[in-house]
């Protein structure tokens, strides 16, 4: 089984909840296992200031799962929770987003799935819940740290320590 790191996040009515709903939701769907979660952290929104702060969280899973079939499965419990999708690259308030971080250590450059997550190393909201799960995890394409690629930051958006972890 592979061993994957998912961000999840919200920014609309009842973050937290939302948060254990797609946790549930993805459990339930029989294709992972949740091993264990961060602390649940308040965010600045990155790449749109307009919008409203997030709670976010990591969570570790194992997965038989191909990253293909992962992604599938994160943008169907998306599009279930309500979410909606632009066309647009514009970043707008969201009910869940649910991010691939790492899997395993594989590098995936296709046109729809980034492995790991090409803008992850720019957003202290993500590397900041890893720190706690996996410190001295490298990088695969980077080959560094994440507690180097936290300290290499160059804007420290604002992540606050929100909560308990997710139910899991």
């Amino acid at each position: 089984m592979a061993v994957a790191y998912l961000c999840l996040g919200s920014n609309i009515g009842d973050k937290v909840s939302y948060l254990q709903q797609a946790v549930k939701r993805l459990t339930d769907s029989g294709m992972v296992t949740i091993v264990r979660s961060s602390a649940l952290y308040e965010t600045e929104p990155w790449g749109n200031k307009n919008l409203d702060w997030f709670v976010n969280s990591v969570i570790e899973v194992k997965t038989k799962l191909s990253p293909r079939d992962l992604l599938d499965l994160c943008k169907n419990v998306e599009i279930k929770m309500g979410r909606e999708k632009t066309s647009s690259n514009v970043y707008q308030n969201r009910i869940i987003d649910i991010d691939i971080l790492f899997y395993g250590d594989l590098i995936v450059d296709e046109p729809d799935l980034k492995i790991p997550h090409p803008h992850l190393h720019e957003r202290a909201f993500a590397i900041v819940p890893l720190l706690e799960l996996i410190p001295d995890y490298e990088h695969p394409k980077y080959k560094k740290s994440l507690l180097q690629l936290h300290e290499d930051l160059e804007t420290l958006d604002d992540v606050f320590l929100y909560g308990t972890r997710v139910d899991i």
